[in-house]
């Protein structure tokens, strides 16, 4: 699979990693894009403060990153459909910006056949969620890998309900911090998100919810969802209580589970650290998940980077071999 990246931030530098260090990807980076100076963009991916350093050494050449035996073209456009993109299979649009069809679209005006945008976009023909709605994703061209906490809670909410018939649910995601957030207080246009984010717990808003009723409609309007911001650097939290038709013993559960290919499950009493670099989608806490009838609660954590970066790239594999 030939991919490119636009937008080399979070998201993109950890696609990056990712395709450098796992050994069954198959996949040749030609091409990323960013408005960073190359030099930036190079530092930025040898020195992670996340994911730590990067194994090898990062260096650059005239208008190339060249890291792991490879050289990858860098280019520094505003404008994607001004660079050149022909032969590329998926361009991962990791900018953040991509909410209307014409800047969805440039990749394609550019030369690639399809597009995968890296969070929620109006402009996608389809959001795809891997383990809860793939099977819906056929030919299309511009589609949205929706939020990390998405692909945290729709496959798990895809499992419950096929297990006892999800009747109502609430969510609470606590999320690290994020970009979003100023790191001292700060004008936004929500006031508790302009307060410090590395210095309090903000409660605020998620697009979870509604996006699990585009992904699973037949759950629509059934799961509410909030958020809690907290001082962490990595790796967030699902919180779900739901209302099962049926009741499901935490054992059933974890059963299902075992079978999923986005989902994990421990039995250790971890904490947010240590589900750092997992790739899972979710990785739900055995010892807090718990059942009275047919109410549960299950608690799962998601590196809302590495695990949505994982994401990215197999649904760019199917996308690709559509």
């Amino acid at each position: 699979m030939r991919i490119a990246i636009n937008g080399f931030g979070r998201i993109g530098r950890t696609v990056l990693r990712q395709v450098l260090t796992g050994a069954d990807r198959d996949i040749d980076v030609v091409r990323i894009n960013d408005i960073a100076p190359l030099d930036m963009c190079a530092y930025l991916f040898a020195w992670d403060s996340t994911f730590g350093p990067f194994p090898s050494p990062v260096t650059t050449t005239e208008g190339r990153i060249d890291v792991a035996g490879r050289s990858i073209p860098v280019s520094h456009s505003a404008d994607l459909s001004e660079v050149d993109l022909t032969g590329v299979d998926v361009l991962l649009d990791c900018t953040g910006i991509a909410r209307t069809s014409d800047v969805a679209r440039r990749g394609i005006a550019a030369g690639a056949r399809k597009v995968l945008i890296s969070g929620p976009s109006p402009a996608a023909e389809l959001t795809v969620v891997l383990g809860a709605n793939d099977h819906a994703l056929g030919d299309a061209k511009v589609v949205s890998n929706a939020s990390c906490t998405t692909n945290a809670l729709a496959p798990l909410a895809k499992l419950l309900h096929g297990l006892g018939g999800i009747e109502r649910a609430h969510m609470t995601t606590i999320h690290c911090y994020t970009n979003s957030q100023p790191m001292v207080d700060a004008p936004r246009g929500d006031f508790a998100r302009s307060r410090g984010g590395a210095q309090s717990m903000v409660p605020t808003t998620t697009s979870a919810a509604h996006l699990v009723d585009e992904v699973l409609p037949e759950l629509a309007g059934r799961i509410t969802g909030a958020a809690v911001r907290v001082p962490v650097a990595s790796v967030s939290a699902v919180d779900l209580v739901a209302q099962l038709a049926r009741p499901v013993s935490p054992e059933a559960l974890r059963a299902a589970v075992a079978a999923s290919e986005v989902l994990g499950w421990t039995d250790l009493p971890l904490v947010s650290s240590d589900l750092r670099a997992r790739p899972e989608s979710l990785v739900i806490a055995g010892p807090e998940t718990r059942a009275v009838g047919p109410q549960v609660r299950v608690f799962g954590w998601y590196d809302n980077e590495w695990g949505f970066s994982a994401r990215m790239l197999d649904v760019a594999a199917l996308m690709a071999r559509a």
